[in-house]
């Protein structure tokens, strides 16, 4: 009976905008979504990681998912989010162009990335999901993050 369960297992993702494309990373990971706040600068980091916030009594490091990726800039909006995600006990904020929803989808339905991405985010990828009509990237958090922890614990 298990294996049935299994094989039309389900994961809940959030859904966030960067430029054209639609990102997804697992709930499990993601503590709150945050309406943009005052980012405070720390000097000597890389450009992407924009600051530190203050939430909640926590500080947490900032990074600019579309200068991560190399995208291209664009002004923070209204629409403008901070996912906050936490790995191992390390918390981070991820600024994206909106958070769209949540959903849940088919873990049978996300692929292995296309050989063929070769875009500059692409090692940032762990597969593409297909839900509907809508294609959307899902994220390895592990290596998006890797240099951010290392940046903040090297301080520490």
């Amino acid at each position: 009976m298990a294996e049935v369960i299994e094989s039309s297992k389900e994961m809940k993702v959030i859904v966030f905008q960067l430029m054209e494309k639609e990102y997804a990373v697992g709930v499990d990971v993601v503590e709150s979504i945050e309406k943009l706040i005052s980012i405070t600068r720390v000097p000597k980091t890389p450009s992407y990681i924009k600051g530190v916030i203050n939430l909640r009594g926590v500080v947490t490091p900032i990074v600019d998912l579309r200068e991560r990726f190399g995208m291209e800039l664009k002004p923070l909006d209204d629409s403008s989010r901070i996912i906050i995600v936490s790995l191992e006990e390390f918390e981070v904020g991820l600024i994206v162009d909106s958070a769209n929803d949540v959903i849940d989808i088919p873990v049978g339905s996300i692929e292995p990335q296309p050989e063929v991405v070769g875009s500059i985010e692409s090692e940032f990828i762990s597969g593409v999901a297909k839900v509907g009509k809508r294609l959307l990237v899902m994220l390895n958090l592990e290596k998006v993050l890797q240099p951010v922890k290392r940046v903040t614990t090297d301080e520490v």
